[in-house]
């Protein structure tokens, strides 16, 4: 019989008599074992090897990269996240065990979510608001709005995976001009034009995007000089990762009211409690949680990348090609 583990690394987060836990039993054994982080390598190992499929993920303890050299029964590592750092070694990838992610899962919901901090930036949503709560108070002053709109903006994305193929689908039809620098991608979306560096995509564009992955190329690759490239009041939006901006150099351009910034991510998902920055009327910082949603409940409805997870194990004990398989190259560009 098919024996699924979870070893989560407290206290489990998973609950066996959950909709998906009920799910996964139905393709044998599902076993969840907590306080993965109270067990030494020795003590983890044998209790993995037990098992056929490994069910990884944020909450998941870290798997022994040992485990690539003698995996025991395992022969295939499920993990339920997009990044499978935190939780599988890379030496796990290189030995050939089958290792898949959620894929485009998140996709969606992430999309939606920069389409939100482009448009409330774009529209100067905060600065509204905010003069309207002080017309309400009778403290109000002149209202300097700096509205913008899609139609022929120069939008430029820097990256375009899953999430960005996405938003390009949402933003087309306000009719931008779109523009991309991807040296990861081999294809891209007719709707785009590719630039040939992310120089270029600065120096062309009133509003980018950043929806690259976090890897040692783009680690502190939108540097002050691409920031003072855009033109007055332009717009700059981040789902990805903080650490691909130079974070300094950005917030001195936010502060000083040139550029106007939607940030879902900062440097280490630092939230900045009690920092100046959450004061600026032309930055919106929304916490790593823009592509969050819990409304409305659909209650015995699986999660998309529950549903990528239940598909995939179909697959692999029908003997099918599994989806979204990583290789090394996935694996180090996957934030």
């Amino acid at each position: 019989m098919l024996k699924i583990l979870h070893v989560s690394r407290h206290s489990s987060r998973m609950s066996s008599e959950s909709l998906f836990a009920k799910a996964l039993g139905e393709f044998g054994e599902f076993v969840i074992a907590a306080d993965g982080d109270g067990m030494t390598d020795d003590e983890a190992l044998p209790l993995m090897r037990e098992a056929d499929v490994l069910l990884t993920g944020w909450h998941a303890r870290r798997i022994p990269a040992a485990l690539a050299e003698d995996p025991g029964r395992v022969r295939y590592v499920l993990n339920l996240g997009g990044t499978c750092r935190s939780s599988v070694p890379i030496e796990i990838v290189r030995s050939g065990i089958p290792v898949t992610n959620w894929g485009d899962a998140p996709a969606n919901c992430m999309a939606e979510g920069t389409m939100a901090l482009l448009l409330a930036v774009l529209k100067d949503l905060r600065h509204r608001t905010e003069h309207a709560a002080s017309v309400r108070k009778g403290t109000q002053g002149e209202m300097r709005l700096v509205s913008g709109t899609l139609r022929g903006l120069r939008l430029g994305l820097y990256g375009c995976g899953a999430i960005g193929r996405r938003f390009v689908e949402l933003v087309s039809p306000f009719g931008p001009e779109l523009l991309v620098y991807d040296p990861f991608a081999a294809t891209l979306p007719e709707a785009l034009k590719r630039l040939g560096s992310l120089e270029e995509l600065f120096a062309r564009c009133e509003a980018v995007v950043i929806l690259v992955g976090l890897s040692d190329e783009t680690r502190g690759s939108v540097t002050s000089e691409f920031l003072s490239m855009l033109p007055d009041h332009g717009v700059v939006i981040n789902t990805a990762r903080g650490e691909i901006i130079d974070q300094d150099a950005l917030f001195a351009e936010l502060k000083s009211g040139r550029l106007r910034a939607g940030l879902d991510v900062l440097v280490d998902d630092d939230y900045l409690d009690g920092h100046e920055a959450h004061t600026w009327p032309n930055a919106i910082i929304t916490c790593h949680d823009i592509g969050s949603y819990s409304w409305p409940r659909r209650p015995g409805r699986l999660s998309e990348a529950a549903e990528i997870a239940l598909d995939n194990l179909r697959r692999f004990v029908a003997g099918e090609e599994l989806r979204f398989v990583m290789d090394e190259e996935r694996y180090l560009l996957s934030t």
